[in-house]
């Protein structure tokens, strides 16, 4: 079975997947040497399907495969075990994923260009923390009983039907999400949406003198001065047009928000 083409709902979801950025990896790696079963293929379909189906665990996925004939097919393997998927999952070097996963983003800026309008590109950023076990990742500082690592995460929005990922950032847990700015805001002509865990004044007076855009919760604790009223058409939507400075003493900032 050739499994890079694929007719079935699934083979519409992993279609865009380059399948050529594989064995680039294994002319160069180890990859998959001595490989006859498992490869890194059918592995990337299986845990694609999974997460899709939102299955809870290998086992759940291995009874999957056993029960369904079409997946068979499709992936060119009758089963599985979970102690195979498991050794897979943790031989499998995630720059490979990586390259595939900044390949589909090249894929997504070509053919779903950001909306751009009078605010310009949108893009938003957060950050997720997912927990892991301290024992073997001692390096991901987060708590006494557990480490952690936390995924920065810029996406950038098409329509309000697409929205994907634009830029990622792994970090252990335990830096604060304002501890990525730079990385993440870098850009000019972008309208960027953020949360209060990125707020930081030093970093928004550098944004307004390079001309970046911003949207921000502020704290409920935060020192806004109203330092002018603005006119406001009587016919607008807009009850209050007011110039204004954030934070105060050292910390306040030195350019004003319209």
């Amino acid at each position: 079975m050739d499994k890079d083409t694929l007719f079935s709902a699934f083979g519409k979801w992993v279609a865009p997947i380059n399948p050529n950025i594989i064995p680039n990896w294994q002319s160069t790696t180890t990859l998959d040497r001595y490989v006859k079963k498992l490869d890194t293929l059918v592995f990337l379909y299986i845990f694609i399907e999974a997460q899709l189906e939102k299955r809870k665990g290998l086992r759940s996925i291995m009874r999957k495969l056993e029960h369904d004939e079409e997946f068979q097919k499709q992936l060119g393997i009758a089963s599985i075990s979970a102690s195979q998927l498991s050794r897979k999952n943790n031989q499998l070097d995630p720059e490979v994923l990586q390259a595939i996963l900044c390949n589909l983003i090249t894929q997504l800026h070509r053919d779903a260009r950001p909306i751009s309008g009078r605010i310009g590109t949108v893009k938003i950023i957060d950050s997720s923390t997912i927990s892991v076990c301290l024992q073997r990742y001692k390096w991901a500082t987060f708590r006494k009983t557990k480490a952690g690592v936390k995924l920065h995460l810029r996406v950038a929005f098409a329509d309000p039907d697409h929205v994907y990922p634009d830029k990622a950032v792994v970090t252990p847990a335990r830096p604060a999400d304002r501890s990525q700015m730079d990385v993440l805001i870098d850009e000019s002509d972008v309208t960027y949406l953020m949360d209060r865990g990125y707020l930081d004044y030093g970093k928004y007076d550098s944004y307004c003198e390079r001309g970046i855009r911003f949207v921000s919760r502020l704290k409920d604790n935060a020192v806004v001065e109203e330092v002018e009223e603005l006119s406001v058409n009587t016919d607008s939507d807009i009850i209050r047009d007011v110039k204004v400075v954030l934070g105060k003493a050292h910390k306040r900032m030195q350019h004003p928000f319209v």
